[in-house]
């Protein structure tokens, strides 16, 4: 039998997915942390089943191979298995609900109503507050041959099953108004909170909405669409007219799961089905409630449920200093977000703004703040007369309409905007500002491994770079000037990189020659090794190149906190390799390179993981760390994180995630890279 060589991307997926409801059942977190991590594990479940799903049931049906040469017969068992994991995980999830954190919430007087009958106290609260609040925003439709009905992606509904006394049956469709009102609605008497989903307040309701008529049956469901966008290679016309035209079908978009309740009637199944064009969706039976992931914001607020409170840090030396710009004029600055605060990003674009000798500010956006500083800075500085030009990533999945609104502000302000063109996302998170100072133009600015999002920060882990280092800031330049052209990149207009790497350009080719050079090392004897953190790592070239490294003896310790196709450990192809995950309070969110180089290490960060998308299809912008300063800090943090035996786990041969055994002290890397920034 041929060795396999890469682990399936989507079952490596859902193998993350498992690793993050493993912190649900985790006993040594306190009990709202443990509800959180099932409130993401429900997320991530839906983004699959609205993204990858379509994927998967697509090419096993067209009987073609993907990017990856994967056969249709193939692509049968890898739905196959893919499905048999997300059945065991949402059975593990109801149990670890039921069994451990809703007992655990009563042990704090807390009692979530989760398939139970109301208390009396309750019933009468919740029944007030239905007939003043919940009842102006329920929209009741009746289902029927020449009634068509189109309920939204992944927006929570009932079926209804009336019977009128004349013996007619009429089948309703119900909205939850989940997105209108809070899914919880707590109930206080005397020592404990009742906390009660919407969906049940409606149900015990439903009298008051259909009067004179039998209830026979209410059952909830959930239609999940693809979710992706349909746009042209090559589209010639307003980028941000067409997304808008698209971000308005995609609820109409191709359902990919139905989910329901069980117990409804086989008659009613057939009818809801074919009225809401279910055929080829994946339908799934499910529990009473959908949309878990609205855990994150169960009102719990009891002592001792949440983390212990780690007060982000303040840069050193920055309230001291007049400005960053002088800061950073002689030497790099870097932070690590969310250990240190952010308000030194925020204070960059500000101090920039209203400026008077900054003449020009450049910056990509790719996913930014609902109520972005950032951008209201950006704003502000057009208005004070700066030229401001900003690439606006339209095409960042899901925040598609918050971006296109930023555009429009910041284009009505004046600010130059630049869209990426169709068939390339921009991914780099970069920004220059340029001042006058002696009638010359000094440059300033950010690289970083993370968006620039000051709510984003607060729980992703990723590291900003302030520099003013003429190399870098000459290259991020040219970044902007071949932006702004709105090219695809090709053989006419490549641009010589010598120090960033970008995707489409120099990147891939660049971490070929890094790997090559650690390569020859270990070939001549000399100790090689090489360090690489990212949150993704599937691009064949690359892990084959990583294999081949293995087999020449150089050590390659690797940190991959989300999809990994490269299968480590194994004899005569990767026994020099090992993958890490770390889950933990913050989202493990930085890109970090390290190679040794012959003891003068190198340290390269930047926003690409190694997807197809990133080498392939994004602009993506990696840098050198020149500051010797800065590099030791960030390979003092690689380092904690390798060592990490409390959060840390090993990925092994069969996509398992293996507890890293514990010898010696216990090290919980997130919260020792917090000691070591505040000094402690």
């Amino acid at each position: 039998m041929e060795q396999r060589r890469y682990f399936n991307r989507d079952l490596s997926w859902l193998s993350f997915n498992e690793r993050v409801m493993e912190e649900a059942a985790n006993e040594k977190i306190p009990l709202l942390e443990r509800i959180k991590f099932l409130s993401i594990f429900s997320s991530n479940l839906d983004e699959f089943h609205r993204v990858r799903m379509p994927v998967l049931r697509a090419l096993q049906k067209i009987g073609e191979k993907d990017e990856n040469r994967i056969s249709a017969d193939e692509q049968k068992g890898i739905l196959k298995q893919a499905l048999d994991m997300i059945n065991a995980q949402q059975e593990r999830f109801g149990a670890i609900l039921k069994d451990q954190l809703i007992p655990l919430l009563k042990s704090y007087n807390i009692h979530l109503l989760y398939n139970e009958v109301f208390p009396g106290v309750v019933k009468k609260a919740v029944g007030e507050y239905f007939l003043s609040e919940v009842l102006a925003f329920l929209q009741p439709v009746i289902l029927d041959e020449r009634n068509k009905f189109f309920p939204e992606n992944n927006k929570l509904y009932f079926i209804v099953n009336l019977l009128e006394t004349s013996g007619t049956e009429k089948i309703i469709m119900l909205n939850i108004p989940s997105d209108e009102l809070p899914r919880f609605f707590t109930v206080k008497a005397e020592s404990i909170t009742y906390i009660a989903f919407l969906d049940d307040i409606i149900r015990n309701n439903l009298d008051k909405v259909f009067k004179d008529v039998e209830i026979k049956g209410c059952y909830s469901i959930k239609i999940t669409r693809d979710a992706e966008l349909d746009l042209q290679d090559e589209y010639s016309g307003d980028l941000s007219d067409e997304i808008e035209k698209q971000l308005t079908k995609r609820d109409f978009g191709l359902a990919t799961r139905f989910l329901h309740q069980s117990g409804i009637p086989l008659r009613t199944m057939q009818l809801v089905t074919r009225q809401l064009d279910l055929q080829k969706a994946c339908t799934t039976e499910g529990g009473m409630y959908h949309n878990l992931k609205d855990f994150f914001s169960l009102p719990v607020k009891s002592p001792g449920t949440s983390y212990e409170e780690w007060p982000a840090v303040n840069t050193p030396g920055l309230d001291e200093a007049a400005s960053i710009s002088s800061l950073i004029a002689d030497r790099d600055m870097i932070i690590h977000t969310p250990y240190q605060s952010y308000h030194s990003v925020l204070r960059f674009f500000n101090e920039a703004a209203i400026n008077p000798d900054v003449e020009e500010i450049c910056v990509t956006l790719y996913r930014v703040a609902s109520n972005s500083r950032i951008v209201n800075a950006l704003i502000s500085a057009a208005k004070n007369g700066k030229h401001v030009l900003v690439m606006v990533e339209l095409k960042a999945r899901f925040d598609e309409a918050n971006n296109l609104k930023w555009a429009k502000k910041m284009k009505n302000a004046g600010v130059k905007i630049v869209y990426s063109v169709t068939a390339l996302k921009v991914h780099a998170k970069i920004a220059i500002v340029k001042t006058r100072k002696d009638h010359r133009i000094v440059y300033s600015g950010l690289l970083a491994t993370g968006n620039f999002n000051e709510s984003t920060a607060k729980f992703y882990t990723d590291h900003i770079l302030f520099t003013s280092n003429p190399d870098l800031l000459r290259e991020m330049e040219l970044v902007f000037l071949f932006l702004s052209k709105r090219e695809k990149p090709s053989a006419h207009n490549q641009i010589n990189f010598k120090h960033l790497l970008i995707a489409q350009f120099n990147l891939q080719s660049k971490f070929i020659e890094l790997i090559n050079r650690e390569i020859q090392f270990a070939k001549s004897g000399k100790p090689a090794s090489i360090i690489i953190k990212m949150n993704n790592l599937e691009e064949r070239v690359l892990i084959d190149k990583l294999y081949e490294a293995s087999q020449a003896g150089v050590k390659i310790s690797m940190i991959v906190r989300s999809i990994c196709c490269l299968i480590p450990g194994v004899a005569g192809m990767s026994e020099n390799i090992t993958v890490r995950r770390i889950v933990d309070r913050y989202l493990e969110h930085g890109r970090v390179f390290i190679f040794n180089n012959d003891g003068n290490k190198e340290v390269f960060l930047g926003s690409a993981d190694w997807m197809n998308r990133n080498i392939y299809h994004r602009i993506e912008v990696c840098f050198p760390v020149c500051d010797e300063a800065v590099k030791n800090e960030i390979m003092q943090i690689v380092d904690l994180q390798l060592k990490d035996n409390v959060q840390a786990v090993m990925l092994d041969q069969e996509l398992r995630n293996v507890p890293v055994a514990v010898g010696g002290l216990a090290t919980q890397a997130q919260r020792e890279i917090y000691r070591l920034l505040s000094g402690n």
